[in-house]
């Protein structure tokens, strides 16, 4: 169902901490900006429960009074992101703790837990409570659960959160046997032989746990969020009218929140801040533009969404964080990166800022002064704009290239420092590099129901370094390649199955046929590496994470092969963490773009001319570039794959008409030409091969490395 036919702007609201005298006015005056609907309630609970049990409706009732004066809309909130002090003193079970025990008491946000029973209990009471008094205001529109879930605190150790836990494990593993051997627990002795030993991860020596322990952790503390988020859901669907819709924010640690979308919620908001990016002091070059990867990310988790909170002035609280105003015309700009991102709500926080408590510096449209000013008049703006923009709501963003993402390899990456920080690396500079390329993307979510059929829409399909892989995901990424698309995979994909734990197969595990080849060698990069750098004609390229070492393998089934990387961008070329980055291939050849006046490259077209040079004194037997587009096999000749590459690309479209040639500086062999049913197939016999200076032609550049590590050998 949609509920925005129109696009539509709003801002978040507190009657709770003005004068009554000051609400008409307030009303009057967004109306009159542009802005059509107010968020309220989220943090009022003792509005409504001043002590326990005794219910009272009248300060929100005469609130409501007052806006049914006016044309505007309401989403009210469950107001259970702080519960009562006369709650949380008289149950201290409800409070959260961190590792060490230590308890988080009353005074901030976000400091219960979502298993206590009791607390369960009090937010079912409350929530019903408010459900049945307001399910019948014609003024609201929609609802808002709790308020961003997991902020603050994304990982949870109370005594009642390792007791749910305990539950959990059982229910999914069903007895400690099959626990101990997920968990691998003959490993240093972790062996459990009652299931009350268990608890979530507890400081131990350099804060280890168990991987396989954390992992499941990580998914309890999800599926603890949806849970609770469920349990609004059902009591307020039980009593709302069909057009109110329920929503919540994201995006937080530690929650699928496709699950919690399709389980839990009408459709998702989010929560859009730039100037954090704008505040970043790190490596991050696209500043507030990197937030449309966060956008990205919400339009991924369910088609449909909107913008809860979209910054309006500079942020911060008393004791942590501050950040500068927004300068002339940049709410704006945030606006349509919003819109332009699939946005068809866009809620402005705050109306009025604070004059008191945590975030007396977290400023909304107005000023502490309430006189009229440049942002206010900026979003007055963007309202005018919005009505001869209308025809944009509902309109679904066009994409042809997706990146997976896998909550499994985000959350075992967080701890995992082997493929990790390659993730975190990779993912950053593939955004940067779609992005400074204009190539719009789609974040597309790996769960056991993908099908092959879910990527049919995309002509790019990238996959950085799923570690953690299963059968189902290899299956559908063979069916998607054989289908007509483009794969491009990453260094350690298909380590671990979906327990992090390493089978004894040939990696990467059940996807050697899809990739033609096997990691036969590995190895990370110590800082300061002197192999941490290729050369690209006269430019240096970084590239310091990790390397697998591939070997070509006799059988294939889905071709043609190119060597690709970590993702890097460095001056718009595309590189990868290794030693072979595809030189612009991938975004100039295989990615459609958007901008006026350019025309975009088809999709998959490979180059004509594959241009090897070698040189130096050490042999190497073959090399070999295969294009195919059956499922042929090559039974006399030996592949040997000595390039030592992260990243690979599938491209099961062939080119016919190849005309690839060889050039040295010094002394080469003969190559001969081989012709496997329509497609034509070089062997290239190289002599004087040096391990230490290897080029390679990926499009029409050709790569050199330099400095290879020393076992990057002929074998």
């Amino acid at each position: 169902m949609k509920y925005f036919n129109r696009l539509a702007m709003g801002t978040c609201y507190y009657p709770e901490h003005w004068d009554e005298s000051l609400w008409l006015n307030d009303l009057q005056r967004m109306l009159k900006a542009g802005i059509g609907t107010i968020r309220i309630a989220e943090f009022a609970w003792n509005k409504f429960e001043n002590e326990e049990g005794v219910f009272t409706f009248d300060f929100f009732d005469r609130f409501l009074d007052v806006v049914e004066q006016t044309d505007m809309k309401v989403i009210f909130c469950t107001p259970t992101a702080t519960p009562p002090a006369w709650l949380t003193q008289k149950y201290p079970e409800v409070l959260q703790a961190d590792q060490d025990g230590h308890i988080f008491y009353h005074g901030c946000r976000r400091h219960y837990n979502y298993n206590a029973p009791v607390y369960l209990e009090k937010t079912r009471i409350i929530v019903e409570e408010l459900a049945q008094h307001y399910a019948d205001r014609k003024c609201i529109v929609g609802w808002q659960i709790d308020n961003e879930l997991n902020c603050q605190i994304g990982e949870f150790f109370s005594e009642a959160d390792s007791a749910a836990f305990r539950v959990f494990l059982k229910e999914k593993y069903g007895t400690l046997n099959k626990l101990n051997e997920a968990w691998g627990t003959v490993f240093w002795n972790q062996t459990y032989t009652d299931w009350s030993q268990i608890y979530l991860p507890r400081h131990t020596p350099h804060n280890t746990s168990n991987p396989h322990l954390k992992l499941d952790s990580l998914r309890f503390y999800s599926e603890s969020c949806i849970s609770y988020c469920k349990l609004h859901y059902d009591i307020l669907k039980k009593y709302l009218p069909k057009n109110v819709f329920v929503t919540t924010q994201g995006l937080f640690p530690h929650v699928n929140y496709n699950r919690l979308h399709d389980e839990a919620l009408d459709f998702l908001t989010y929560d859009s801040y730039p100037m954090f990016g704008l505040s970043d002091e790190g490596g991050n070059r696209l500043k507030d533009r990197k937030w449309s990867m966060e956008l990205a990310r919400i339009r991924g988790a369910g088609n449909e969404f909107g913008i809860m909170e979209q910054q309006s002035g500079p942020g911060g609280w008393y004791n942590r964080r501050f950040m500068p105003t927004p300068k002339p015309g940049q709410i704006r700009l945030w606006t349509y990166q919003s819109v332009a991102n699939g946005a068809d709500y866009i809620s402005y926080f705050r109306w009025r800022t604070c004059t008191f408590g945590t975030e007396i510096y977290w400023h909304g449209i107005l000023n502490y002064d309430n006189q009229d000013n440049r942002r206010l008049q900026e979003i007055t703006d963007i309202g005018r704009e919005f009505e001869k923009l209308s025809d944009l709501a509902g309109k679904t963003y066009q994409a042809k290239v997706a990146i997976l993402y896998d909550y499994d390899n985000e959350w075992d990456g967080e701890t995992d420092v082997w493929h990790g920080p390659l993730r975190k690396y990779s993912n950053a500079g593939l955004f940067q590099a779609l992005q400074e390329s204009h190539v719009p993307f789609n974040y597309v979510t790996v769960s056991p129901d993908l099908r092959a059929a879910d990527l049919k829409a995309y002509d790019v399909v990238f996959a950085p370094h799923m570690t953690i892989t299963d059968p189902g995901l290899a299956e559908c990424m063979k069916e998607y390649v054989k289908g007509g698309g483009t794969l491009i995979a990453g260094a350690r994909t298909g380590y671990k199955d979906r327990n992090g734990r390493c089978p004894m197969e040939v990696m990467p595990i059940g996807m050697t046929d899809l990739f033609g080849m096997e990691i036969r060698d590995f190895t990370a990069l110590n800082a300061g590496s002197p192999y941490a750098y290729a050369a690209l004609g006269d430019k240096k390229l970084y590239m310091p994470v990790f390397h697998d070492l591939l070997k070509r393998r006799m059988h294939f089934s889905v071709f043609h092969v190119l060597s690709l990387t970590n993702f890097v961008q460095r001056d718009k070329i595309l590189i990868c963490d290794n030693t072979i980055p595809l030189a612009g291939t991938v975004i100039d050849k295989l990615c459609p773009r958007s901008f006026a006046g350019y025309k975009p490259s088809v999709a998959a077209d490979l180059p004509k001319q594959i241009r090897f040079t070698c040189s130096g004194r050490r042999k190497l037997n073959q090399v070999q570039v295969l294009f195919h587009k059956g499922q042929q096999a090559l039974h006399d000749r030996k592949f040997l794959c000595h390039t030592f590459i992260a990243f690979w690309v599938v491209i099961s479209r062939g080119q016919n008409d190849i005309d690839p040639f060889l050039k040295s500086k010094h002394r080469t062999s003969i190559f001969k030409f081989i012709q496997v049913d329509d497609v034509r197939t070089e062997i290239m016999e190289i002599e004087h091969l040096d391990s230490s200076s290897l080029f390679v032609i990926a499009g029409e550049k050709i790569t050199q490395l330099n400095d290879a590590p020393s076992f990057l050998g002929a074998q």
